[in-house]
């Protein structure tokens, strides 16, 4: 079989652009998803075989400009700058085209081999918009192919010409962008030292030229360092006093004025309007949905519908998996007769394994719902929505919605503050999410709860909880904000883009890949966190203990002779052992260690045995509990572990509220810190967050379980 010469094609354009819709209806099912080279922004690449080509496609990072203010345009630039893709598509919003052409204007001044695919076209005709596509590719110097991924028109079209440009059949004509004699001679000049300077070579020398002209840091940090920076540093200062003489303006003002002025001039003479302008859908939705009134009660009625959605759908898919995963250690069980090796595999991995994968359809059903809202337009509109909200506690509008999909999994939530452009906002959201109470804390609150109080009064005790996270994750912004992260946040600079129905594909492709990078984040992480815990809990081994189980079953098979009655005090004798074995264990000793910090807050040592396995996963908080209690396996709707917790002198009410307020409070499960560290870069943050965290913990906790006494 011939190999296929490949062609590679990178796929740039504007936020909302329809860029990734095309990307899909080319590329199909032929998708890997990663990361673009030392930063945490996804990559996603496909390929599609067409007259004797593969070509692959790179599906760049959406954004409006190629300046250097956003790791978005930073990956975008530095891979059209470094790695030299044969063909650039600059995928280009049809009816937004003026908006849209500001990065082709840049893209033009790269000097790629550029190809416009003029896409949504479908709705450039519905709108009753003319556009002279043969005028425009004579001023942009490419060709100009109208694409419409929804309705998959254009596509082999827009392949035809990326081979015929690749084989130099089309060749790329000059544009029409060209700068005042000012700029166009300090360009020149600058280029020529460039050019001499062996570290810059291969570079794109007329880009850099005016990427300095405009004082762009990326481009002057890189120059700085060479030894023609003396000579071009003259002629920079030499631009600057021409232009503010001539134009009282500095040459960057002047490039981007040029920009514009093609721009305008091209929407002049390609593109007719239609005369009179209907009020549209999206006029008619957003009337209601951004309603200074209404639109926050809309916003928490879409939330609370996904959520609805999310976990009315995915329990019965949740329980099926648990009982799959029950299935398989009965069945796997047996065929271990090793005891130790048994309790690794049955206790530790299938346990483990499956104590991330039974989240896993809440997840995917939640990316499915988020997802939706994204493409539709009004994801958009709810960051606008909240974004007054926010910057009162030093938060951008985006910052809400990795705050609400943290109600989910802090996971997903933490990789959802890449939408953020401010580090500093990003890093402040990412310290908050954890506050939000997932769904994993969920089976601590209703066993503590169902146990405690009455059913009216549990979902009043639930909801109270959840809206002391929310506060002190907003009250912790501020905090951060007004301290040790930039005070300023980003502005709200938003683009609305009209409503449109998302294609099937788009949205599955999008949730899944989001819940694969769950799987591999999660999986892995925590299931070495639950071998870990494992060990803790089983080792060392107490031979008296054993001694002592072995005993004690001998005399009951010899003296029970009820076989049923026998099963129960057999099942008895094991749990106590078990719960014995706990407290003699590495995690039993630690739990005494910490027992003199958490007594304060109403805690015992096993409790403290409980959190601690709890930095695993929060769910295995409520199964550690039913193993100190000599109960074996259970979960939060266990009736008698709730009996026991209510009749224990060590455990009422109080110790109830501030165990509820700790486990929300305290930091995440060992997956999301992993997460966290993942996506800020470095330990430090993430140890300063965990201190902050167990400190705020601990307070809340001593402060709740001090006032409930007084109270209750």
């Amino acid at each position: 079989m011939t190999q296929l010469t490949e062609i590679t094609v990178a796929l740039a354009g504007n936020p909302n652009c329809g860029k990734s819709s095309l990307f899909n209806a080319l590329t199909g099912s032929h998708q890997k998803v990663g990361n673009f080279s030392g930063v945490t922004i996804e990559k996603y690449e496909g390929y599609v075989d067409f007259k004797g080509y593969r070509i692959r496609f790179v599906d760049l990072p959406g954004t409006y400009s190629l300046t250097a203010y956003s790791p978005e345009e930073l990956v975008t630039r530095h891979y059209l700058a470094m790695e030299h893709p044969d063909i650039v598509v600059n995928v280009i919003e049809g009816p937004n085209l003026e908006r849209n052409l500001l990065l082709t204007t840049q893209l033009m001044e790269m000097e790629v081999e550029l190809l416009v695919a003029l896409n949504m076209y479908d709705e450039v005709e519905a709108q009753g918009m003319e556009i002279d596509v043969k005028q425009l590719q004579q001023l942009l110097g490419c060709h100009i192919i109208p694409t419409s991924a929804k309705a998959r028109q254009g596509l082999d079209r827009l392949l035809d010409h990326i081979v015929r440009v690749y084989s130099g059949e089309i060749q790329i004509r000059k544009n029409k962008l060209a700068f005042r004699p000012e700029i166009e001679d300090a360009v020149k000049a600058v280029q020529a030292e460039i050019r001499h300077e062996p570290a810059l070579d291969g570079r794109k020398y007329r880009w850099m030229a005016l990427k300095l002209l405009e004082n762009d840091r990326e481009i002057y940090r890189e120059v700085h360092q060479s030894p023609v920076w003396l000579k071009i540093e003259r002629i920079l200062q030499q631009a600057m006093e021409t232009t503010g003489k001539l134009y009282q303006a500095d040459p960057e003002i002047l490039i981007t004025e040029d920009r514009h002025a093609l721009i305008r001039g091209a929407m002049e003479e390609c593109v007719r309007m239609p005369e009179a302008r209907k009020r549209s859908l999206t006029d008619y939705i957003d009337a209601v949905v951004l309603n200074r009134i209404i639109g926050l009660p809309v916003f928490f009625g879409v939330v609370w519908l996904i959520f609805h959605m999310t976990f009315t759908l995915g329990t019965p898919l949740m329980d099926a998996l648990d009982q799959l995963f029950t299935s398989i250690a009965l069945w796997v069980s047996p065929l271990l007769t090793n005891e130790m090796l048994r309790s690794v595999i049955v206790d530790g991995v299938i346990a483990g394994v499956g104590g991330v994968l039974v989240f896993l359809p809440n997840i995917i059903l939640l990316f499915i719902g988020l997802s939706f809202l994204e493409a539709s337009g009004y994801m958009a509109r709810a960051a606008f929505v909240v974004d007054k909200v926010m910057h009162r506690f030093g938060l951008h509008g985006k910052s809400f919605i990795p705050m609400i999909t943290g109600f989910g999994c802090s996971i997903p939530a933490i990789m959802a503050t890449r939408t953020l452009k401010s580090p500093s906002d990003r890093l402040a959201t990412i310290m908050i999410i954890p506050f939000m109470s997932c769904g994993a804390k969920l089976p601590v609150y209703v066993l503590l709860a169902g146990a405690f109080f009455p059913p009216a009064v549990a979902a009043n005790v639930m909801f109270g909880i959840y809206m002391l996270g929310v506060l002190l994750g907003l009250l912790t912004a501020l905090l951060l904000k007004s301290t040790i992260l930039e005070k300023e946040s980003e502005p709200f600079v938003m683009e609305l883009p009209p409503y449109r129905w998302p294609t099937l594909s788009s949205v599955l492709f999008q949730s899944r890949v989001k819940a694969m990078m769950y799987l591999r984040k999660a999986g892995t992480v925590i299931l070495l966190a639950v071998l870990l815990i494992w060990t803790a809990s089983n080792f060392p081994k107490s031979a008296a203990i054993e001694r002592d189980l072995a005993l004690e079953t001998a005399r009951i098979e010899a003296t029970v002779l009820d076989e049923e009655a026998k099963a129960l005090e057999l099942t008895a004798v094991e749990n106590r052992a078990s719960a014995a074995q706990l407290e003699y264990s590495m995690a039993g000793r630690t739990g005494k260690l910490i027992e003199p910090v958490i007594r304060p807050l109403g805690f015992d040592w096993r409790i403290g045995i409980a959190l601690v396995t709890g930095l695993a996963a929060k769910e295995v908080v409520v199964s550690t509990m039913g193993t100190i209690y000599s109960l074996g396996d259970v979960d939060e709707e266990d009736t008698e572990l709730k009996n026991i917790l209510k009749h224990d002198p060590a455990f009422d009410q109080a110790t109830a509220l501030s165990l509820m307020v700790f486990v929300l409070l305290y930091i995440p499960c060992v997956a999301a810190i992993g997460v966290m560290k993942k996506e800020v870069g470095s330990w430090r943050p993430v140890l300063l967050y965990s201190s902050y965290a167990l400190t705020v913990a601990w307070v809340f906790s001593f402060i709740t379980y001090n006032v409930a006494r007084l109270i209750l």
